[in-house]
C-alpha cells in the first residue's frame, strides 16, 4: 500500500542490492552492510557488540594502537627494572625447579611416594644452589686475599705504559688521568662486582630458599594444574610446555658445555702457572651460560693476572688458548645444539643479552636465554594470531616440526649416500 516492495532486495526501483545500502524511496533505506543470517546482526560486528562500538574498534587508526601497544611495553618494562630485586632471583629459582622436575618425575616412575620425591627435590635444589653460593664467595675471597700482591707490579706497569705514551706525544694531564684510571683497587672492585653480583643470590638467601622450598612442594602438581588449563587453553598448555622443554634442554647443553670448557680452562691456566687457576675456571662456567660474549668476559680476569705475573708474552697466550677453546665450543660447536633446542637465531640471542643485561642486571644476562622463551612463550605461542612474529624470532623459517623432519631428512639422506658409496667401492673392488 505504501509503494513498497515486500522484499527490498528485489525492488522495482534498484533491482538487487549489493553490499552497499540503497534508497527506495523517501525515508526508506537498507543497511549498508547485509545483515548476518545467523545472528541478524550487520557482518563485520559481534553478536554482542553494539553497532557503534564496532564501528569505533574499526575507526581506531593502526598507527594509535602501536603507539598504545608501545607506551604500554615501556610502562611494563619500567616496572620490571624498579622490582629487578625481585624477579630475577624469582626466576632463577623457577628456572633451577624446572630443571629439576624430570628427577621428580622419573622417582615416581619407580614407584617412590609422592613426599619422598618432593624431599629428593628439595634436597637436590638446595645443594645445587649452595655449592653455587658457597663456590662464588670462596671465588670472591680468594681474588680480594690475591690481588693485593701485585699491587707493585701493577704500578710499575702503568708506569711503563704511561712512559710509552708520552714518547707518542701524549700530555701529562691525560697521562695523569690514564694512570690515575688504570688502577688495580678499581680493577679488583670491578672484578669483584661482577662475581658477588652473580653471588648476590645468597644476600637474600632467606627469601629464595623460602621460594625454592614453595616451589619444590607444588611442582609436583603442575602437571594436573596444566591439564586443567588445557581443557579449555589448550595453546596456553602447549606453550608452557614448551617452554619448560625448551629451558631444560638449553640448561643441559649449557651445563655439559660449560662444565668442558671450564676443565680445559682450568687445565691450560694450571699448565701455564696463572694464579688462582679454579677461581677462573669457575668464572668460564658461569659465563658460559652468558650467550655470545660469555668467553670474552671469562678471559679478561686470568689474562690480566698473566700480564701481571709473566708480561706480555703469558698474557698473550692465555688469550690465545681462550680463544682457541672457548671460541671453537661456545661460539663453533655449542651454537648448533643451543639452536637445536631453543629455536632462537643468533641475533634474537644477541638482542635478548643486552636487554636482559640492562633490565635485570648480570643475573639478567645469565639468565637472557630462558627469559627470552617465557616471553615468546606468553607472547607469542600461546596467539595463533601472532605466530607470524615466531617466524623473525626461529633460527629458520620453517615451524618446529618442519625443521625436525627436514634435518632428520637431509640426515637420512647422507646416510642413503654414504652407503651407496661403501656399496660403489665394493663392487668396483669385486670388478677388478
Amino acid at each position: 500500500m505504501c509503494g513498497i516492495d515486500p522484499d527490498p532486495r528485489r525492488s522495482p526501483l534498484t533491482g538487487d542490492v549489493g553490499a552497499a545500502g540503497r534508497s527506495y524511496g523517501p525515508g526508506v533505506t537498507t543497511s549498508q552492510r547485509p545483515a548476518d543470517t545467523s545472528t541478524g546482526a550487520p557482518a563485520g560486528t559481534s553478536a554482542g557488540a553494539p553497532p557503534a562500538a564496532a564501528a569505533t574498534r574499526r575507526a581506531l587508526p593502526r598507527a594509535l594502537v602501536v603507539l598504545v601497544g608501545a607506551a604500554s611495553v615501556v610502562v611494563v618494562v619500567a616496572g620490571i627494572q624498579a622490582v629487578a630485586w625481585l624477579i630475577g632471583p624469582a626466576f632463577m629459582a623457577l628456572i633451577i625447579v624446572i630443571a629439576v622436575a624430570p628427577v621428580q618425575g622419573w622417582l615416581r616412575g619407580k614407584g617412590w611416594p609422592g613426599w619422598a620425591t618432593t624431599l629428593v627435590v628439595v634436597l637436590l635444589v638446595y645443594g645445587l644452589l649452595l655449592l653455587l653460593a658457597f663456590g662464588l664467595i670462596l671465588s670472591v675471597a680468594q681474588l680480594a686475599t690475591e690481588l693485593p700482591q701485585y699491587a707493585s707490579k701493577a704500578d710499575g706497569l702503568v708506569s711503563g705504559v704511561t712512559n710509552e705514551l708520552a714518547r707518542f706525544g701524549v700530555g701529562p694531564d691525560q697521562l695523569a688521568a690514564a694512570k690515575g684510571s688504570l688502577n688495580l683497587g678499581k680493577l679488583a672492585g670491578i672484578l669483584g662486582a661482577l662475581l658477588s653480583s652473580v653471588a648476590g643470590l645468597a644476600s637474600n638467601l632467606v627469601f629464595l630458599l623460602a621460594l625454592l622450598l614453595f616451589l619444590a612442594l607444588e611442582s609436583g602438581g603442575a602437571g594436573d594444574r596444566l591439564a586443567a588449563v588445557g581443557r579449555d587453553r589448550p595453546q596456553v598448555t602447549d606453550a608452557i610446555t614448551g617452554f619448560a622443554r625448551g629451558t631444560r634442554q638449553y640448561l643441559l647443553v649449557t651445563t655439559v658445555f660449560g662444565l668442558i670448557v671450564a676443565v680445559l680452562d682450568w687445565a691450560a691456566l694450571l699448565i701455564m702457572g696463572i694464579p688462582l687457576a679454579v677461581t677462573w675456571g669457575l668464572l668460564s662456567f658461569i659465563t658460559n651460560y652468558i650467550p655470545n660474549i660469555g668467553f670474552i668476559i671469562g678471559v679478561i680476569p686470568p689474562a690480566l693476572l698473566a700480564l701481571l705475573t709473566g708480561g706480555w708474552s703469558l698474557a698473550i697466550a692465555v688469550v690465545v688458548v681462550y680463544c682457541v677453546l672457548n671460541f671453537v665450543v661456545q661460539s663453533i660447536i655449542q651454537p648448533r645444539f643451543i639452536g637445536d633446542a631453543v629455536g632462537l637465531s643468533v641475533t634474537v640471542t644477541f638482542v635478548a643479552l643486552v636487554f636482559w643485561a640492562w633490565l635485570l642486571g648480570p643475573l639478567g644476562a645469565i639468565l637472557a636465554i630462558p627469559l627470552t622463551l617465557l616471553c615468546k612463550a606468553l607472547l607469542v605461542d600461546v596467539d595463533p594470531s601472532a605466530r607470524w612474529a615466531g617466524v623473525w624470532l626461529r633460527d629458520t623459517p620453517m615451524e618446529p616440526e618442519e625443521a625436525a623432519a627436514a634435518k632428520a631428512a637431509r640426515k637420512a639422506a647422507r646416510k642413503g649416500h654414504r652407503r651407496a658409496d661403501r656399496n660403489g667401492d665394493t663392487v668396483t673392488s669385486t670388478d677388478g
